[in-house]
């Protein structure tokens, strides 16, 4: 029996390897006391995640606190932010006869022959006319009193009849809110397909067109500061810094 033992001991074990020994339970993590109250083993006896009600429990205190600030009456600080100006771009003509003076036309569509805003100037033609060629920087400013008559000032500052003119700070006359006449119209449909340029319109061209007419037609940025200030600003096409023209109206109180 000694012989036999000793052969299965030795012999056995080359046809079937012996069996892996059961490998011992993993240890139990040990869970810090801070993390023991949120993390259960178990899912389906799992609590309500703390915090969330320490959201709820302070969610709840602030809108006591928001109850009796109202009932004691206080209220915060509201800082006011006064409004920024509105910009938007127009279609301005400057033209007059050689012997006559200047107007400036306002259109917020070229095709209309029915201007929003037309001004006839007191400036000479040809006095602006050397204005632009010495100087890049040209300001015609039309100023009125709010006192001047009666209801001035209330009214929309477009609706003023009259306004006192300078041209780069020397005073030059008056302007007068005009309606566009037969001629008017003749001339800003002469103009319908340009958007951009200058030159002269030609004696005869329409009906009523008697006199050679001169032109400068360009894109305006109209700004609106107040109810009391409007601004227009020509606006040079790309890479050509050309001339530099603004019209202001200011109603002064």
């Amino acid at each position: 029996m000694t012989k036999i033992d000793t052969l299965r001991r030795f012999i056995l074990p080359c046809f079937a390897p012996p069996l892996a020994a059961p490998a011992p339970a993993p240890a139990k993590k040990r869970i810090s006391t801070s993390l023991r109250d949120y993390i259960y083993d178990d899912p389906k006896i799992q609590e309500p995640n703390l915090l969330d009600l320490g959201r709820l429990r302070k969610g709840s205190e602030d809108v006591e606190d928001d109850g009796s600030d109202a009932a004691t009456g206080s209220t915060s600080p509201v800082t006011v932010v006064p409004p920024r100006p509105s910009k938007t771009m127009v279609i301005g003509t400057i033209f007059g006869p050689r012997r006559g003076h200047v107007w400036f036309c306002v259109q917020h569509d070229r095709l209309s022959t029915k201007p929003s805003l037309l001004l006839e100037l007191s400036i000479p033609t040809q006095q602006l006319v050397k204005e632009m060629q010495s100087s890049e920087l040209v300001r015609i400013a039309l100023e009125c009193s709010a006192d001047s008559e009666p209801g001035l000032g209330s009214c929309p500052l477009r609706s003023v009849p009259v306004w006192t003119l300078s041209c780069n700070g020397r005073k030059l006359g008056f302007a007068t809110r005009r309606k566009a006449s037969e001629q008017n119209r003749s001339m800003l449909k002469t103009m319908q397909s340009m958007t951009v340029g200058a030159g002269v319109i030609p004696s005869g061209t329409g009906s009523a067109l008697s006199e050679e007419i001169m032109y400068m037609r360009a894109n305006y940025e109209h700004v609106v500061g107040s109810a009391d200030s409007e601004s227009f600003h020509l606006i040079n096409p790309d890479e050509c810094p050309g001339q530099e023209l603004s019209l202001f109206l200011l109603r002064t109180r």
